[in-house]
């Protein structure tokens, strides 16, 4: 979806001032943060990414994931990057299964260690990178505050605390606002699953165990049946790796359809689903496809950096700037 000049004006306007916001209440993140220290850091991470989708496209929603993965567990400290030869880093639970991106990262920091050594974490490699993937996709195209430092720490079962693809709306306000994040923003993120595919383990609960009156287990009652009969015959009893798109007819392109498929109870995973459970959550989906729906990418670009100033580290007494991001630096 492209942006005209005046909205792309006004979308830069409104979440400029939302960082003045964010500037008073978390300190230290700044837009341009890296300004004098390294000038072209952002331009650096951008051309990582793009040379990443040239190669494979799929990528770009992988990163928005791997932001949200990052942020969702202890804050955006990059500890989800942490490889560990035991297996008991946050990346290795059972809830980042299939992550991707830690490479464009990876490629990323290398370049920016050649130009500014021991500069620009890797907690704002992760989060440029996000936005580079929105704008790529077609969506709003946005400022982030930098100047996030790296942690110290990353564990296995820190990352329990993740929204799971079958939550409640229950379940997943609570995993938001226990982030400080409220409703608005649990449907302005669920909508970045306009873009990307899941993969049919995520979905064959809701086709054939989904517990019925009587005891009974079978297909999902709230998904229309021709639906059902769609996704049963992309992801056959015993087929787990088969993907398909989150957003039906429109995977590749940032829009508002993963909103309208909600609403019309064509949603694949349940936690995109659940949105429709709730009177809040409905009520805002309905508003950005009717009267709010000028505001969506304005306010979705504010959700992303709301979601990416969760516990930042900054300044100069905690946390550290990796050397690489897939290990705690040793000196």
């Amino acid at each position: 979806m492209a942006v005209s000049g005046a909205a792309a004006a006004a979308l830069a306007m409104a979440v400029l001032l939302f960082l003045g916001i964010i500037g008073v209440a978390r300190g230290q993140l700044q837009v341009g943060f890296y300004s004098d220290s390294c000038p072209d850091a952002e331009d650096t991470v951008t051309a990582a990414v793009q040379d990443a989708a040239n190669n494979d496209p799929t990528i770009l929603p992988a990163l928005l994931r791997l932001q949200f993965h990052d942020c969702f567990v202890k804050g955006c400290d990059a500890s989800v990057l942490i490889r560990s030869a035991s297996n008991d880093a946050e990346v290795d639970n059972s809830k980042n299964q299939g992550l991707r991106g830690q490479d464009v990262v990876d490629a990323a920091k290398a370049q920016l260690e050649d130009q500014c050594p021991g500069v620009v974490s890797c907690a704002d490699i992760i989060a440029l990178a996000a936005r580079d993937a929105v704008a790529l996709t077609g969506g709003p195209t946005f400022d982030v505050p930098t100047g996030r430092r790296d942690g110290l720490t990353s564990n296995l079962r820190d990352a329990d605390v993740l929204p799971d693809a079958a939550d409640s709306i229950n379940v997943l306000r609570s995993s938001f606002a226990a982030a400080g994040l409220n409703d608005r923003d649990l449907v302005l993120l669920t909508a970045a699953h306009t873009v990307g595919t899941t993969a049919c383990f995520f979905v064959k609960d809701r086709l054939y165990s989904f517990p019925l009156p009587g005891g009974k287990a079978g297909s999902d009652p709230s998904i229309p049946a021709a639906f059902v009969a769609e996704l049963k015959a992309r992801c056959p009893p015993g087929d787990f790796n088969t993907r398909l798109p989150l957003d039906r007819g429109s995977e590749s392109d940032f829009d508002d359809s993963i909103l309208r498929n909600i609403r019309s109870g064509l949603a694949v995973i349940a936690s995109d689903a659940a949105l429709a459970n709730s009177n809040a959550t409905r009520a805002l989906v309905d508003a950005y496809l009717g009267p709010a729906a000028g505001s969506f990418e304005r306010d979705f670009a504010a959700a992303m950096v709301r979601m990416g100033s969760i516990g930042a580290i900054t300044g100069d007494d905690d946390g550290e700037i990796r050397d690489v991001c897939s290990a705690f630096n040793t000196n």
